[in-house]
């Protein structure tokens, strides 16, 4: 570190009035949101997943015994699913794991159901906490806008939000309050996927073309029931997560110009939900430098077969110089025991077995998305980073990922109006979209 900054500290050090360099202050959290994600936890029994633990409680209680979080925070609509919440983490992760401390204030109370008990658990925290949301895509743009009300850093689950203009209006807000607004797009931290995107950046050209396919087992129809088809669709919750590597590979190479979408239905209607099997989005993208074109096709579904992995998920990536496969759904690990389906794991996502009795899966990329969040909230918080350090690709800030918005809006559009193509308006920067509209043959 520089002298100068070595001195700044002694000074600080040696005045009791002045506010030390904070990096050691530890980070306050409320999680919103008490579904899979974050505890594991769906209808009453261990989420039939590769998330049976959760992610984001396990996480944060991690950080806390690793000295980066203090209180941590947990709401949710249905106070009275916390008794059996509480049970469940004890099983999955207090009996798992030692020396974790599963301390965290509650909301609503354990006999209420409230939709906005946000408001009430928001209002006890402070400017410069944060918030993580992980809630139905419908949700997050009202919840994220009262935690940056409030102050709060926020990462909210992907799809960020489902308009350009609710994108838009976080993007004002963020910057007004000042505060770091994240994507968790944990796909960024699989180092397969952030070899691909520098390779595809500094090798591979313009682009060409890109092929992705994601899915889940028919039984997260189930899980999701409450939301699928009525405020979010399968395109919306997954085809984000290739859409979101677009945008991160392309910044600067290309742009999304129009957006079609088509779609299968069948196995959901047959269940009595109004929504589509699989929907495919083919993106016309165009290369900046010289107006060349590019094709991606994204497909995502929820009516596959429950197979050896929970979510297949592979792309096709192709630029002028080079191309590049990756499935990440097989890393090359099997797993066969006893009473249970054979498996191929992927403990790069998420590593549960402990070490020694302890929770060692701080190097897993679902960990580590989280953890580079608390960091940078932390860090600007002490005044060593500026939030607008971070729209370098670091992290999926809100003033980096319209693109992606404006795709998957698009992509809905598109289906509404019997696959007519829709076009993406752009401003003057021509980087950030301002609009869609249909496309006029």
């Amino acid at each position: 570190r520089s002298s100068t900054h070595f001195h700044t500290n002694i000074i600080n050090m040696s005045a009791p009035e002045a506010k030390r360099p904070k990096l050691a202050d530890k980070a306050n959290v409320l999680m919103v949101g008490t579904g899979e994600y974050t505890t594991g936890y769906v209808g009453g029994t261990a989420a039939d997943s590769d998330k049976g633990a959760g992610v984001v409680a396990l996480t944060m209680f991690d950080l806390r015994r690793r000295g980066k979080v203090d209180r941590v925070g947990m709401c949710g609509v249905n106070g009275k699913k916390f008794p059996g919440i509480r049970n469940h983490m004890q099983k999955n992760i207090g009996d798992v794991y030692n020396n974790m401390d599963l301390t965290c204030d509650t909301f609503p109370s354990d006999e209420t159901v409230d939709p906005k008990a946000y408001l009430d658990a928001v209002s006890t925290f402070q400017a410069g906490d944060v918030a993580i949301i992980f809630t139905p895509d419908d949700t997050h743009y009202d919840i994220t806008m009262a935690c940056i009300e409030k102050g709060l850093h926020v990462m909210v689950t992907k799809p960020i939000v489902q308009t350009l203009e609710h994108h838009t209006n976080l993007i004002k807000a963020a910057k007004e309050k000042n505060v770091l607004v994240s994507m968790e797009v944990h796909k960024r931290w699989d180092p397969f996927y952030a070899d691909a995107r520098d390779r595809a950046r500094s090798q591979f050209g313009n682009f060409q073309y890109m092929y992705a396919y994601m899915s889940q087992p028919k039984h997260q129809l189930e899980t999701f029931k409450a939301w699928a088809g009525k405020s979010s669709d399968i395109s919306f919750y997954l085809n984000s997560h290739h859409i979101d590597f677009s945008e991160w590979t392309l910044e600067g190479i290309a742009r999304p110009i129009r957006v079609t979408g088509t779609s299968s239905t069948g196995v959901a209607h047959s269940k009595g939900m109004k929504t589509e099997d699989s929907i495919t989005l083919t993106v016309q993208w165009e290369n900046l430098n010289d107006k060349s074109l590019g094709c991606a096709v994204y497909t995502s579904s929820w009516v596959a077969p429950k197979g050896d992995v929970h979510s297949q998920q592979r792309f096709f990536y192709m630029g002028t110089n080079g191309e590049i496969n990756v499935d990440q759904a097989h890393r090359g690990m099997t797993v066969a025991q006893d009473g249970k389906p054979f498996a191929s794991v992927n403990p790069l996502f998420m590593k549960y077995t402990p070490t020694n009795g302890m929770f060692s899966g701080q190097g897993s990329y679902g960990v580590k998305s989280f953890e580079c969040f608390v960091d940078a909230c932390r860090a600007v918080n002490a005044g060593e980073k500026t939030v607008q350090d971070y729209d370098d690709g670091s992290l999926a800030t809100v003033g980096t990922t319209v693109q992606g918005t404006a795709i998957l809006e698009a992509g809905r559009l598109s289906l509404d109006a019997d696959g007519r193509p829709m076009d993406i308006v752009y401003g003057e920067d021509g980087h950030t979209p301002v609009g869609i509209k249909p496309h006029e043959f």
